[in-house]
């Protein structure tokens, strides 16, 4: 099984096979508008802009899980991340990525990969107590803690890697560029 063998749903409510992605090295991430770690968007989009045409493709899924941070409709999501970001990847409609409502791909991402830990950067002191909170056992299982957790897919469709939201988004690239 790969993530090639998932459909996800569009913002216009139609659904794609991820398999149309074959071939390219794909970041997928659970994003938020009204998030600490929204300003990544610019980041993202500057990866995606250095090495799209080389392969890569960013898949972008709103999910308002965490601290109810994505208000709002898909088109208005979307409206705020085109103009206040810039972003041109693509981007899909808000899921659920933990619980019995998360879509299949994000069930298939969370277990089979483990929750990295959130380091020692002053968002990490932050975020460690309210992901405590929501889930006493959060160190020992692959859900998703928080907005902006980044699956990094290589081109056969395998996981190739896992980045928290404070994972340094050099760490991302560098990952990236391995793979392209």
């Amino acid at each position: 099984m790969s993530v090639y063998d998932f459909k996800v749903k569009t913002q216009g409510g139609s659904q794609v096979s991820l398999g149309d992605y074959a071939g390219k090295v794909l970041v997928i991430v659970n994003t938020a508008t009204g998030c600490g770690f929204t300003p990544q968007y610019d980041e993202l989009q500057d990866l995606y802009e250095l090495h799209r045409e080389d392969g890569l493709e960013i898949l972008d899924f709103p999910c308002n899980q965490f601290g109810s941070q994505a208000p709002g409709s898909d088109e208005e999501i979307h409206s705020f991340c085109t103009g206040r970001y810039g972003i041109t990847f693509p981007q899909f409609a808000k899921i659920d990525v933990n619980g019995e409502n998360a879509i299949p791909l994000y069930k298939y991402l969370t277990a089979n990969t483990t929750f990295g830990g959130f380091g020692k950067s002053p968002m990490a002191l932050v975020l460690k107590p309210v992901v405590k909170k929501m889930d006493r056992d959060y160190k020992n299982n692959g859900n998703i803690k928080w907005n902006f957790t980044k699956f990094v897919i290589d081109r056969q469709g395998n996981i190739a890697g896992r980045f928290e939201p404070t994972d340094s988004l050099d760490e991302l690239k560098a990952k990236v560029e391995e793979l392209l």
